[in-house]
This record gives structure tokens, sequence and C-alpha cells, in this order.
């Protein structure tokens, strides 16, 4: 088993949601005493000061070792109990001036889906929510698995650039060219040595339109990307195959082992060879 989930309330008993129905909770706050992860959604009372008793429980959870993760409005409940202060944070763009204004000491990022800073972590609004929870499976447990959970709920496992690509901005009166069908072309040849100009080739447009298409519909540029999905595709050769890292290397387009490994451990945070010890098939007997 994964994870064992469990929904908890100040007050157990029915509680009500913005959704027209109510939440039969059972748990109280002493739930937060053994949670490994303790995870807050919007949080409807933002504009009043959350209860005391709730604000402590989540301190001491945190103390203790819990991660605490924020969606949406649930940065501003998460705010309130300090521990967001001289850090970097992020909530749903709507509210961010907001969320400046009630808690100057946080650095507030306008332009991401989700922040992880290890101890806590904050989203943007509901989808991004789900991008960073989807985040702390393949941090958990590994890449596969993250995919395999989201090949179940239909989505991509990681979606690139930032929020405000989804705010709120006049339509353009000739809208462009989805840039689908170049992703799944390149999905598809990864292990080719694939640039930028011959993606630009392949949506005949030039490298300059790409990029500015890349970052008007993905936030990211199109080597950027590129560079991503090749490092995603070989977390996956790592977890699931015994593949030598210069075999991975050159599968998914990036030449030698070396080169991986520098990649790697710029992106992931780790070598190659260390993430296969956490997450490769032999640490499942």
């Amino acid at each position: 088993m994964h994870y064992q989930f469990e929904v908890c309330a100040e007050q157990p008993g029915n509680v009500p949601t913005i959704a027209g129905y109510e939440m039969a909770v059972t748990r109280g706050l002493q739930a937060l005493d053994t949670a490994d992860t303790v995870v807050l959604p919007g949080w409807q009372g933002r504009q009043q000061p959350a209860p005391p008793t709730v604000v402590d429980a989540l301190r001491r959870a945190h103390g203790r070792g819990a991660r605490l993760v924020a969606i949406c409005s649930g940065a501003f409940l998460l705010a309130e109990t300090g521990l967001l202060d001289q850090r970097r944070a992020t909530t749903h763009w709507r509210m961010a001036a907001e969320f400046s204004a009630r808690f100057p000491d946080v650095e507030v990022d306008t332009d991401i889906l989700y922040i992880d800073l290890g101890d806590v972590a904050t989203s943007a609004g509901t989808a991004a929510g789900i991008d960073l929870c989807l985040h702390l499976v393949r941090r958990d447990h590994g890449a596969a698995h993250a995919a395999q959970v989201a090949r179940h709920m239909v989505m991509p496992p990681h979606r690139e650039g930032g929020q405000l690509q989804y705010a709120a901005a006049p339509s353009p009166v000739h809208a462009p060219a989805s840039l689908a069908p170049v992703l799944d072309w390149a999905a598809e040849r990864l292990h080719e040595p694939l640039s930028v100009s011959d993606l630009a080739a392949r949506a005949n447009v030039s490298p300059r339109t790409l990029a500015r298409r890349f970052t008007e519909q993905l936030g990211v540029g199109p080597g950027q990307w590129l560079l991503h999905r090749r490092i995603t595709a070989a977390r996956a050769m790592l977890e699931e195959t015994d593949l030598t890292v210069e075999t991975i290397a050159t599968r998914v387009g990036l030449s030698s082992a070396a080169n991986l490994r520098r990649r790697f451990r710029t992106l992931v945070n780790t070598t190659p060879a260390g993430y296969r010890r956490s997450f490769g098939r032999s640490g499942d007997e």
C-alpha cells in the first residue's frame, strides 16, 4: 500500500462544502499527530484568521516531521502557521495580490504551477493541485508509478510551464495552431538527435516562431521541453529496466552517459545510479 488516506476536521461530523453536499468526517485534529503528509485543500475562510487549534495542530505536525501540502487557497492557511515566512510559495493567480498583502514575509511566485520545498509545498489552482500531487507521488515512489497514476486519470504525468499561461487575457484574433502534433511526433523520436530546428521544420515554422508558440502554450522553450521529456524517459528506464546508463543515454537521445549524468543531476538532484537504487526494480525485492 503506497498511501493510506484519512479526512479530518477541527469539529468532526457533517462538514458542508461549496459543492452542495456534506462530507461525513469522523476524525478530529488528532489525526495530524500521526500523519506523514497533511494536505490542506482550498481554504474558504481565508478572509478571517484560522482557528488557533488548527494552526497549532499544523505546527506540531510539521515539528515532528510531517510534510504540509497546500492546494490553491490552502496556502493562506499554511501561511498562517508562519512556516512560509522568508520562503517561496504560490497560490491561484487571482488570489496572489491578496496573499502578498496578507503575508508580506512570504515570497509569492505567481508564474508557477507548484513549489515543493521538501517540508512544505504549495500549488496554484485545482488542476495545479493535481500536478503537485503527481509530483509528490513521483518523488515518493518514482516516475513510473506516477505515470501509471496519471494514465489512470487520463492526464499527462507532468505539465510544463507556469500558471500565467492560463490567466485571463484578451483572445487573439487568430489563435496559433496547437503544438500537440509536434509534441507527439517528438515524443516518439526521443532516441534521435532532435534539435529545435527539427521541431520547427516539423511544425513548418521558423525556430523563432516555434519558441514563441512553446512559451505561449507551454510556458517553456522547445529545448527545455525536449530535455525534460528525455529525462522523464530516462527515469522510467532506470526504474523498469536493467539497461546500462550508457544505453539509456543513447535511447533517450542524450548521446553519452556523461551527458545524461550531468543533465540528470541538474534536473533530478541525484545521479542515475542513485535514482535506480531508490526506485529501481531491485528496490521492490
